[in-house]
């Protein structure tokens, strides 16, 4: 009996060995929908060393750091703001230190965001005019991108209304064009960081250059994900979108958050949403093809 069951033990354990890694998991699941080229740069992205390595303590120091900023700016009575410093600051460490991969999924994130918001304004009976912040290269980051797409977002979900909001709508593929990003993929980098310990080092100039005013609004508009999902399920009549859903309620204002992984996981919320409209409007007209952007 026992040398019968030696070999099987080891049929069992190279079984568990030569099983589906996560990776594989991750591209393959069915059930949240994800742009096949952009989900192919998160996996690659998330398999670099700095994020295995550097993320895990770095997350923390950020967060330390952020934390004494805040402190100082509350107990110094004087309010500045360096938004000009700030862009240029995140500019540079783009080009220097994260890797072409990261800065792709970077500039796709403020254009997803913008075909999002675009598709309620578009059917918000006038309510708000279009959103325009789609930037295609590293330099159109700076002249206040940042904070042009948090204000795009309070914007939007402040002027329209659900009455003049009739669903479902028919919606126009064209609202959900990426265009090509060039992230300068041929210039040399001293590193190439994974975008989510590039988010942990730019959080703290943000903090910096920010007031604390501006910098509690770009936080909180992460909070406003769940009003966008539940918009554009109103419009699609598409339960679907409100999975990605996270709770809680809008009228608590708390800054003390992990704020680059919230940003992380706002990004991937839209990547979920932006690719189920997508599928949906293929759905409206099954001949029609919205190829996967080339970035």
């Amino acid at each position: 009996m026992s040398s019968l069951m030696i070999p099987l033990r080891r049929r069992r354990r190279n079984s568990a060995v030569g099983g589906p890694s996560v990776w594989h998991a991750i591209r393959s699941d069915p059930t949240t929908p994800f742009d096949p080229v952009t989900l192919a740069i998160v996996v690659r992205d998330q398999q670099r060393p700095s994020r295995r390595w550097v993320y895990p303590w770095l997350r923390h120091v950020s967060r330390f750091l952020v934390a004494l900023i805040r402190l100082a700016k509350t107990l110094v009575p004087l309010r500045f703001s360096a938004h000009s410093t700030m862009d240029r600051l995140c500019i540079w460490f783009l080009r220097r230190f994260v890797s072409a991969d990261a800065c792709a999924l970077l500039m796709r994130h403020f254009v997803v965001e913008t075909n999002l918001l675009n598709v309620i304004a578009v059917h918000s009976g006038g309510a708000v005019g279009p959103v325009t912040l789609r930037p295609r290269t590293i330099a159109e980051l700076g002249d206040r991108a940042v904070l042009i797409h948090d204000i795009n977002v309070y914007d939007v979900l402040t002027r329209v209304r659900l009455a003049d909001m009739a669903g479902p709508v028919r919606l126009d593929p064209d609202l959900l064009d990426v265009p090509h990003l060039d992230v300068e993929a041929g210039r040399r980098r001293w590193l190439n960081l994974d975008i989510q310990s590039a988010l942990c080092l730019m959080n703290i100039p943000f903090a910096a250059c920010l007031t604390p005013q501006e910098y509690e609004r770009a936080v909180h508009s992460m909070r406003l994900d769940d009003s966008l999902l539940a918009l554009l399920a109103h419009l699609t009549g598409d339960g679907t979108l409100l999975r990605w859903c996270r709770g809680g309620v809008t009228v608590r204002v708390d800054s003390a958050v992990d704020v680059p992984r919230t940003v992380y996981e706002h990004a991937v919320i839209c990547e979920h949403a932006h690719e189920r409209l997508i599928q949906l409007a293929r759905r409206q007209v099954p001949a029609l093809s919205i190829p996967s952007p080339n970035i």
